[in-house]
């Protein structure tokens, strides 16, 4: 009986042993997919504060906490299974994939460069149309569209990190890289954009220097948000385009992919890795453009000639 016991308390140790052990190679394996997601994860954060720019102030927090909902389920309901499913069964298709995704970015990012430099809004008249609901209904879902692409960037960039790891471990690995990136973007956009109701409230406050910080706040963030709009769409174009450059080079289309690397390789030997990084990215986003204007193009003429 006692023998029995003992061997029962061995068993359950062992267990309990295994499961430490695969929560360690969990928790490792999901911090070492995020740090590889790093890039977009930045660029998703500056995406999305543009989608409440103009909104009602009371409504922000509301929108962003329906985009970062809806960036949950793109990433959990949608595209962790598809993932999974896609790499045990066609990794083929992955990259065709993302270049879609990444071919749309650049679309969205171009139409607002035109926008920008005074051409037409195609939803002009439908947002003039609008009232305060359907406009936020329209940016809401604008944002979680664009989020699909980024989340879809961000799941398969954390996917690569855990190629030949069991399937179980890579599903609750990427389900704790969804929750965690998720959370760490929409709470730093939330900080962003009621930035400047911390500056009035501060401002509001005892003490000279902390007033003069909560006015500095207040008078800063127009100027923040409208930059992180600009941000946001030369983001669009370089994720985009580098999801492009990324795909040519997977098929061996390798001429831009080259005059890419091999720009950012000049670049690294004289300036360093931030000047490598900034003309890399920066070649990505010209090339991002260039998609971009052409597929913007393309239907501009199909809506002309219907």
């Amino acid at each position: 009986m006692a023998a029995g016991l003992v061997a029962l308390l061995d068993d359950i140790a062992a267990l309990a042993k295994l499961a430490a052990a695969s929560l360690d190679d969990v928790a490792g394996a999901a911090g070492r997919a995020s740090a590889k997601a790093a890039g977009v994860v930045i660029d998703d954060t500056a995406v999305t504060p543009r989608y409440v720019v103009g909104l009602s102030p009371a409504r922000e927090l509301p929108i962003i906490g329906k985009i970062a909902l809806g960036s949950l389920r793109n990433k959990l309901v949608f595209l962790l299974p598809a993932a999974l499913i896609l790499s045990a069964f066609a990794p083929w298709a992955i990259t065709p994939i993302l270049m879609a995704g990444g071919a749309f970015l650049c679309f969205e990012g171009a139409e607002k460069i035109v926008e920008a430099l005074g051409g037409a809004k195609h939803d002009d008249a439908a947002v003039a149309a609008a009232d305060a609901k359907q406009l936020e209904d329209r940016q809401v879902a604008g944002a979680i569209r664009t989020d699909l692409i980024l989340s879809a960037e961000i799941m398969a960039i954390a996917l690569a990190s855990l190629a030949g790891r069991p399937i179980v471990t890579q599903a609750i690995a990427l389900a704790v890289v969804a929750v965690a990136i998720t959370a760490g973007v929409y709470g730093a956009v939330a900080v962003i954009v009621k930035m400047d109701d911390i500056g009035l409230a501060l401002a509001r406050r005892p003490g000279a220097m902390t007033q003069r910080i909560g006015r500095g706040l207040v008078t800063a963030m127009p100027v923040v948000l409208s930059l992180l709009s600009h941000i946001g769409v030369a983001a669009m174009l370089w994720v985009g385009g580098q999801i492009i450059v990324h795909g040519l080079e997977h098929f061996h289309l390798t001429p831009l992919p080259g005059w890419v690397h091999h720009a950012g390789e000049a670049a690294r030997g004289m300036a360093g890795g931030v000047g490598g990084w900034l003309v890399t990215a920066f070649l990505s986003a010209i090339a991002g453009l260039i998609v971009g204007g052409m597929i913007a193009g393309v239907l501009h003429l199909v809506r002309r000639r219907h």
